[in-house]
């Protein structure tokens, strides 16, 4: 099973390959031709372990592209509900040049993290519209904290930016008594935030970001999309900041 072997394997592949238009029974290998295959497979692949590496890194570098342009597609074809939706609260500058949308969890310590990234983009950057797409999932207090926050935006939309920070910058767990604390340090009364609540409880909002991010691939937060393309996860204040700066150059979040 040396040389001999190889030219054995182009051999029964060219014939694949030149039987290709012929019945699907024509192309199967004997049991003799399967096994002398099977065995120079894992003897090269014993000699030179290192290809599995090799063939583990191709294997991600396919799934990141395919996920790319399934992500792309899906941002194409919902691009009202991601980039416009009613449900959501825009800061920056609403008429700015470049969006950047943000899907978050009040309970991801990950986003606690990244709240700096948004402001820092913000004050640096005057032309930028950031969109907040509150996506709850870590559990039913992250419930129950958006369920006071969608409220909250209704009653004082304006104070909104201020309950974002807070709620999102504060260390312990968000749940709906740490969100009406928040709410009510801002001037809005608990039984107004109950109320609304009652009245409006903004269920639509909720099924539309996890709708959202079904499409987009979007499994964790904080997740990103920005143009072209859904960033997972807390890349920095870095990387948001050249992905805005290569839309401006070429239209496409990578140039």
């Amino acid at each position: 099973m040396r040389h001999w072997t190889v030219r054995r394997i182009a051999a029964l592949l060219l014939a694949a390959t030149a039987l290709a238009s012929l019945p699907r029974a024509a192309l199967a290998l004997d049991p003799a031709e399967k096994e002398e295959i099977g065995a120079f497979v894992r003897e090269y692949l014993i000699a030179n372990p290192e290809i599995m590496l090799e063939v583990q890194q191709a294997l991600k570098t396919k799934q990141e592209a395919d996920q790319k342009q399934a992500s792309a597609a899906a941002i194409d074809e919902n691009s009202q509900a991601i980039f416009h939706s009613v449900h959501d609260v825009t800061l920056g500058n609403p008429k700015g040049d470049v969006t950047i949308v943000e899907f978050y969890d009040y309970n991801c310590g990950y986003c606690k993290r990244a709240l700096s990234d948004m402001d820092q983009v913000i004050k640096s950057d005057p032309d930028v519209r950031f969109v907040l797409k509150e996506l709850p999932i870590l559990g039913p207090d992250s419930l129950d904290a958006h369920k006071v926050s969608a409220a909250f935006r209704l009653i004082a939309p304006e104070k909104y930016g201020d309950f974002h920070r807070q709620l999102l910058g504060n260390e312990e767990r968000a749940t709906e008594a740490s969100a009406i604390a928040v709410a009510t340090g801002l001037g809005v009364s608990e039984a107004e935030i109950r109320a609304k609540m009652e009245t409006d409880p903004h269920d639509e909002a909720v099924s539309e970001a996890y709708s959202l991010a079904n499409a987009l691939g979007v499994s964790g937060t904080p997740s990103y999309v920005i143009g072209d393309e859904a960033v997972f996860g807390a890349v920095g204040v870095d990387a948001l900041k050249a992905k805005v700066a290569n839309i401006r150059a070429c239209g496409k979040s990578t140039c």
